[in-house]
């Protein structure tokens, strides 16, 4: 089943932009996935099984190494605006 996952990322830190573009560029190495970023968030597209395992993950070693807040929507198929 695909996916798409509209997902937040707010490190808890004052130092806090190398650690939301690191955790985007860790996911865009699944090429399995669809990464695509915006001012707000990152949407991720692809199967439910391998978005959820590169999304844990990720979202473990940010937590790992910051404290961090994560907040997601998920939603049944892809869902992405073609331009």
């Amino acid at each position: 089943m695909d996916v798409s996952v509209d997902i937040s990322l707010y490190p808890l830190e004052t130092e806090y932009i190398d650690t939301i573009w690191s955790f985007i560029e860790v996911l865009k190495v699944n090429k399995n996935l669809t990464v695509v970023t915006n001012g707000l968030s990152t949407q991720v597209f692809g199967q439910y099984n391998e978005v959820m395992a590169a999304l844990t993950a990720d979202m473990l070693q940010v937590f790992d190494e910051h404290r961090a807040v994560f907040v997601l929507k998920i939603a049944k198929g892809i869902h992405r605006l073609e331009s």
